[in-house]
C-alpha cells in the first residue's frame, strides 16, 4: 500500500522550523545594508538637527555653541507666531472640508453609481500632480477669475488663505476618497442587512452602522490631512508665497505664509539666522509629533473590533 502523503496547510510550512532557522540566521545580513542607510539618511541628520538648533552656523562645520539664544528669537518672532495660527486655521479647514467631501463621494461611488470607476479615476488624477505645479496653475485660475474684480489673489490674506484651503482640497479629496472607499467596502454586510431588516433608515443606518466601522480609515485620513496640512510647504511657495506682507512690531510678516515656508524664509534672511531656523524646525518637530499622537490616540478609541 502506498502511504498517504502528508498533507501541510500554507501556515505549517511557514512555521516549520527548517524554514524559519535560515530566516532568523541571515535576516541581520539582509537588514543590516537598509539600517545603515536609515541612520545615515535620517537619524544622524536628526541629531545634528538638534543640535545646531542651539548653534550659530553658515555651514554645520562653523557652528558655535549659543545655548537657548536661537529659541529666544524663535519665539520673540513675530512671523513664527502668526505662521502658527495662520497654520492652526488652515489646518482645522482643510481636515474639516477634505475629510467630508472624500467621505460624501465615497459614500455615493459605493451605491451601485453607474461610471463609479471612470468617477474614482477622476477625483483621484489630481493627487498625481505636484505642488507647485499646482500651485502656479491655480494662481493663473484664482486670478484670471478676481482680474474681473480688479485685484489679485496676493493681494489679499483672505483670498490667499481660502486660495490655499481650495488647493489643497482639490488635490487630496480623491486620495482619502479612495481610502474612506476600502472602508466602506470592509463594513459586514449581515449588519447592514440586519439594519434594515429591523426598520433602521438611511442616516440611522450611516450614524449607527457605517460610521462607527468605518472609524479606522476616519483615523487614517485625519492623521495624513492633519500632518500634511501642518507641513504643506510647495503649495504655499507656489501659489502666494507668503504675500501679501505687513509690518508688525516692527517685523515683516507674510500673511498667507505656513510654518513650514517660514521656517524655509527664516533660514534665507541672512546666515546669522540659520540657527533661529533650525530651533523653530525642531519647534515645528515637536508641535505636529503631538498633534498627531494626539489624534491617533483621540480617534482610535472610537474604532470598533470586528
Amino acid at each position: 500500500m502506498k502511504k498517504k502523503a502528508k498533507k501541510y496547510n500554507d501556515a505549517t510550512v511557514v512555521n516549520s522550523k527548517l524554514i524559519r532557522r535560515p530566516i532568523q540566521r541571515w535576516f541581520p545580513l539582509f537588514v543590516l545594508p537598509t539600517f545603515i542607510c536609515f541612520i545615515i539618511g535620517f537619524v544622524w541628520p536628526f541629531i545634528q538637527g538638534i543640535y545646531l538648533s542651539f548653534c550659530t552656523f553658515n555651514v554645520p562645520k562653523d557652528a558655535k555653541w549659543v545655548g537657548m539664544d536661537n529659541y529666544v528669537k524663535a519665539f520673540s518672532d513675530a512671523s513664527f507666531g502668526h505662521a502658527f495660527w495662520n497654520t492652526a486655521g488652515f489646518a482645522v479647514i482643510s481636515i474639516l472640508v477634505i475629510n467630508l467631501f472624500a467621505f460624501a463621494i465615497a459614500y455615493a461611488l459605493t451605491q451601485n453609481m453607474a461610471g463609479a470607476n471612470l468617477f474614482r479615476t477622476v477625483f483621484f488624477m489630481p493627487n498625481l500632480i505636484g505642488g507647485v505645479v499646482l500651485g502656479y496653475i491655480w494662481s493663473m485660475i484664482f486670478d484670471a477669475i478676481l482680474k474681473k474684480y480688479d485685484t489679485y489673489l496676493t493681494a489679499n490674506a483672505t483670498y490667499g488663505f481660502w486660495g490655499l484651503v481650495i488647493l489643497v482640497a482639490w488635490q487630496q479629496i480623491g486620495y482619502m476618497m479612495i481610502i474612506y472607499i476600502a472602508g466602506l467596502q470592509a463594513v459586514p454586510g449581515d449588519m447592514l442587512e440586519a439594519a434594515r431588516i429591523d426598520g433602521a433608515n438611511n442616516w440611522q443606518t450611516l450614524t449607527r452602522i457605517i460610521i462607527p466601522n468605518i472609524m479606522s480609515s476616519v483615523t487614517i485620513c485625519t492623521f495624513l490631512t492633519l500632518t500634511n496640512s501642518f507641513k504643506m510647504f510647495d503649495q504655499n511657495l507656489a501659489l502666494t508665497g507668503g504675500a501679501p506682507s505687513v509690518i508688525m512690531n516692527g517685523a515683516k510678516v507674510n500673511m498667507t505664509e505656513l510654518l513650514a515656508l517660514n521656517i524655509y524664509s527664516t533660514y534665507n534672511i541672512n546666515k546669522n539666522w540659520h540657527g533661529v531656523a533650525q530651533a523653530k524646525a525642531v519647534v515645528f518637530f515637536l508641535l505636529v509629533a503631538v498633534l498627531a499622537i494626539a489624534q491617533l490616540t483621540a480617534t482610535r478609541s472610537k474604532e470598533v473590533q470586528q
